[in-house]
């Protein structure tokens, strides 16, 4: 039996496979609700088969939506590679890339990736938007982002994801702070701990969590801010402290402005990876940024890792 179905198809379905919502798919594709309910039942009149079972509150996927699911990502991945390779005969990259970022990688690795991307690509603009990443999350699933560097720990359905980056857990605090600048510390060990912490809503905080239980820390006091300018500012002018990934901290690294001390017995380290639609490949511009991007935080994590004198192999 032979089914025609349209690239408009197969996107419909994937939209509400993936939000579970006819609604939502709607609203995600600028389609209307009418239309998509009409794509969804050609498919399954074509197919024979149920591909979602309705409820009140959206739509649960069929074990053969599931299966025709992964079918359909694969068909639409593989037509937006065959564009790009063609598109790429036009020579020079240009369009938008549109990608989402945290601080870890702003502060650090994302003005020198500028500089050389915007330098060797003027015809492609860029923009970055810097946000929490669960909504760095939304955004890339929605199709508005190219892609966004988050938590490796962040879970989120119908994104495909690559290792980015890894790097240590430090402690910040400010420079007479009776720790010696880049000396190894145990956590456990430090009397009256005041340390800023993410909110619950960051995904960087589960881990913090687990390490303590773990280690046996006992906090002080703490204080949840995500606001990361505040919290250098805090950390520069008190008593309180911080923990931050060593990548967004060089310069202080480098220079001693803040004292940065290395945890050990247990030491930590964090997992960020890059995600982007599992539906759509990355288009040439955004996969030669995010080359760029890559290298550049690659460079910068090496250097803070070799001036804290931890070994290059854990941070892979």
């Amino acid at each position: 039996m032979r089914v025609n179905a349209s690239f408009t198809d197969l996107s419909l379905f994937v939209a509400v496979y993936e939000e579970r919502s006819i609604t939502a798919a709607a609203v995600r594709e600028h389609a209307t609700q009418s239309g998509v309910s009409q794509h969804i039942r050609k498919l399954e009149n074509a197919l024979g088969v149920n591909l979602f079972l309705r409820e009140s509150g959206g739509v649960l996927p069929t074990p053969a939506g599931e299966t025709y699911y992964r079918a359909c990502v694969d068909l639409l991945r593989g037509f937006e590679d065959a564009t790009h390779d063609v598109q790429q005969y036009k020579g020079e990259l240009n369009g938008e890339v549109s990608v989402g970022l945290m601080a870890t990688v702003t502060r650090s690795a994302l003005a020198p990736a500028l500089a050389i991307f915007t330098q060797q690509h003027p015809n492609v603009r860029v923009r970055v938007v810097e946000a929490p990443s669960r909504l760095l999350a939304q955004h890339v699933h929605s199709g508005e982002m190219d892609f966004g560097i988050v938590p490796t720990l962040l879970e989120h359905p119908g994104l495909r994801r690559t290792f980015f980056l890894r790097t240590p857990e430090v402690l910040v605090s400010r420079p007479k702070s009776g720790l010696s600048h880049l000396k190894a510390v145990q956590l456990s060990t430090v009397e009256n701990l005041k340390l800023i912490l993410p909110s619950g809503r960051n995904i960087r905080r589960q881990a913090f969590e687990r390490y303590f239980s773990d280690a046996g820390i006992r906090i002080a006091r703490d204080l949840e801010l995500d606001v990361i300018f505040t919290v250098l500012d805090l950390v520069e002018k008190t008593e309180w402290r911080a923990l931050l990934p060593a990548v967004m901290m060089l310069d202080e690294i480098r220079t001693g402005g803040l004292t940065i001390n290395t945890l050990t017995n247990p030491s930590l380290w964090f997992d960020f990876s890059c995600i982007e639609p599992l539906r759509r490949p990355l288009s040439p511009a955004a996969k030669v940024f995010l080359a760029t991007l890559g290298k550049e935080a690659d460079t910068l994590n090496k250097e803070a890792i070799k001036r804290l004198r931890l070994p290059p192999s854990s941070a892979r």
